[in-house]
């Protein structure tokens, strides 16, 4: 064998070896990102050298082998695979192909959708009854999980035909998901009983459709969305538009975020508002879809042996990654926790260069068997810091190291405890340097009292120098104490100064988060401040007093209550409010409850002027409660572009329903 034969029975080797990892076992072991990286390396291997491909070869197949144990089920016409753009000229070169393909010059009419990562599946009605069910398989041939996928409350098991008769037979194709919240509580659920986890949802979804038993199917909540057609006999389809909308009226689930675009900007402006939203959705998407909507024009460009040419997928940064742990570190933080960190090979994840991820605790490293020298799948979400899911122990040469947290803080030295029904072990040394450390970033962080330029090689230097043993010291420092640290001249001290001066405004709210307090986030401090009113009364306040306000839970006020009982925490609010520090609610958050007080309202659709986040968090400020569900309660809905099921809830129950420049102009935003 030539070279480049070897290099390409290599790659179909490893390739194929990961389609039964990721399709049959459900367990796969390297990232999606670099499964890509191996099949777009054979691709054009293979593309240059076309007597180098072979009738077996990964590029020949649209899907995973078909399981053993269902029976086969043959499409009518094959499930095809689409090709992957990963980046802005791509997607440009897909359109300029298309059209030049097409004879057209003006911009192409799409349809964009989210690209859900689940398992594809087909729906085959009969006179609007579901008679077979199967997956996507190789394209070809699939398995048949019908008494499964009837466990699926979104699956209609009669089509609606209320509007339309029902076709003589209709081909449904679809996409498996199991929701982000569904899959962490079932996977809490597996870690209990000791049974493995879940990589991640998609693989939990197949799983679970897979099972040969369909009671346990049923036990856990998969949802579906479809998103096309194969064979339809009595039924005139003329678009992918219309397709969907004919699905959404025959009663099957549509995603609400398609969206109907014209030329490629539209197109590229509908991944970004995608990719701004992927972090509040309830489940996973790894892209876009773009489909030509004119089935005629679709029927000209026609398909290639896996994929069609009218159809690409527009892919997002991947999430994860695999790289390979060069060594484990200790970090403490303000309560004392000793955090394990993996310090790795570094990697792009997510468009962001990562080399550290968390191991949470000791009970996850021994969990997940993490070693020093390991492989790993790595994972980044957002703005969540990067964490290792997956150990390749298929990878390991003996050569690895177990790893188990010091007996003994790595910063103070002090003695480490692991408190009773806590995962975390602990150095309860309150005056250990790295502790101060971190509650002072804490106290000073955007989020918190937005001291800007107190920086953390500032606060380490503040700390080392004993001129800051706990956050009121901040308050009074002088301008020679300042000037005298390195590289701090006498204009830097006074901008310090005047940022601390200026943080001694801030609201009660952001005053007890920056304190620290357990379990008491952003939003927390504000319910409480909203409640309370003034530090006087949240001081004096019980239990069962906090217990009384909605969103407080026993933890919460458990751990309020032992914050205001410890002396050393009044000394410091005391030497606070000495300093200055004024402790008031905002003025406008005063007058804001007067807006939406006691209302609880519900967000549906793609919102034009609002990520999600910013919505609820208004809400809050307004002194509402933005919920995820509608019911009798709701007092109203805001709805965005393509509403989904919540709007249709809320005219069920007769629920106000307002567009969002209403919502705005209710809010004051618009006049």
């Amino acid at each position: 064998m030539t070279e480049l034969q070897k290099k390409a029975a290599h790659l179909r080797e490893q390739i194929n070896y990961h389609n039964y990892r990721y399709y049959v076992l459900d367990d796969p072991e390297i990232s999606d990102a670099e499964y890509d990286r191996l099949m777009r390396e054979l691709i054009e291997l293979e593309k240059a050298h076309p007597e180098l491909a072979t009738p077996d070869s990964p590029t020949q197949r649209i899907g995973g082998a078909r399981l053993e144990g269902f029976e086969p089920v043959t499409h009518t016409l094959p499930l095809l695979s689409l090709d992957n753009s990963l980046n802005e000229a791509e997607i440009i070169e897909f359109d300029d192909r298309i059209r030049r393909n097409l004879g057209m010059s003006g911009d192409m009419e799409y349809v964009c959708e989210p690209k859900l990562d689940g398992l594809a599946v087909e729906l085959v009605y009969e006179n609007g009854l579901l008679t077979v069910a199967s997956t996507r398989g190789d394209g070809y041939v699939g398995e048949n999980v019908t008494q499964n996928i009837r466990t699926i409350k979104g699956v209609p098991l009669k089509l609606l035909t209320t509007f339309i008769s029902p076709p003589d037979r209709l081909e449904v194709r679809g996409e498996v998901i199991l929701g982000l919240r569904e899959f962490q509580e079932l996977n809490r659920r597996r870690q209990e009983e000791g049974e493995p986890t879940f990589a991640n949802p998609r693989n939990a979804a197949a799983g679970s459709l897979r099972q040969l038993d369909p009671a346990i199917t049923a036990a856990r909540p998969l949802d579906i969305f479809c998103y096309g057609v194969g064979q339809h006999i009595g039924l005139e389809l003329k678009s992918q538009w219309q397709t969907l909308q004919t699905l959404k009226t025959l009663g099957l689930k549509v995603n609400p975020l398609a969206r109907l675009v014209r030329g490629i900007k539209e197109v590229k402006d509908y991944h970004a508002d995608l990719l701004q939203q992927r972090e509040s959705l309830p489940y996973e998407i790894d892209g876009i879809v773009v489909k030509v909507n004119d089935f005629s024009l679709q029927e000209r460009l026609g398909v290639k042996t896996k994929s069609p040419r009218w159809a690409i997928a527009y892919k997002f940064p991947a999430q994860q990654e695999t790289t390979q742990i060069l060594d484990i570190i200790v970090q403490v933080g303000r309560t004392g926790v000793l955090t394990p960190v993996a310090v790795m090979q570094p990697v792009q994840v997510g468009g962001v260069e990562v080399s550290r991820a968390t191991l949470h605790n000791q009970d996850e490293i021994d969990r997940k068997d993490v070693r020093i020298g390991d492989w790993v799948v790595v994972q980044r979400a957002g703005d969540v810091i990067p964490e290792v899911v997956k150990v390749i122990t298929t990878r390991r040469t003996g050569r690895e190291k177990p790893y188990t947290l010091p007996k003994k803080c790595p910063v103070c030295g002090s003695e480490t405890v692991r408190l009773e029904g806590e995962v975390a072990q602990r150095c309860i040394n309150l005056a250990c340097p790295a502790q101060v450390k971190e509650r002072i970033y804490h106290f000073a962080s955007k989020g918190a009292m937005d001291i800007d330029g107190l920086g953390d090689k500032l606060v380490d230097q503040l700390v080392e120098k004993g001129l800051v043993k706990d956050v009121a010291d901040l308050y009074y420092l002088t301008r020679d104490e300042l000037v005298s640290l390195e590289r701090m001249a006498e204009k830097s001290a006074d901008n310090l100064l005047a940022a601390i001066e200026a943080s001694k405004k801030r609201p009660l709210n952001r005053l007890l988060f920056a304190l620290g307090i357990r379990f008491v986030g952003e939003h927390v401090a504000r319910v409480l401040v909203n409640s309370f009113k003034n530090l006087d009364n949240l001081q004096k306040a019980t239990k069962e007093d906090l217990m009384q306000v909605y969103e407080i839970g026993p933890q919460v006020a458990e751990s309020v209550v032992d914050f205001f009982a410890n002396e050393e925490n009044i000394c410091i609010l005391e030497r606070l409010k000495k300093a200055g520090v004024e402790m008031k609610p905002l003025e406008d958050e005063e007058d804001a409850e007067k807006i939406l007080a006691g209302k609880i309202i519900v967000f549906t659709g793609a919102l034009q002027t609002f990520t999600r986040k910013e919505a609820r968090e208004l809400v809050e400020l307004l002194g509402g409660r933005a919920s995820s569900s509608v019911s009798k309660n709701t007092d109203f809905v805001v709805v965005g572009e393509n509403p989904g099921s919540k709007a249709t809830r809320a005219q069920e129950l007769g629920v106000e329903i307002m567009s969002e420049n209403d919502f705005r102009k209710l809010v004051g935003l618009d006049s």
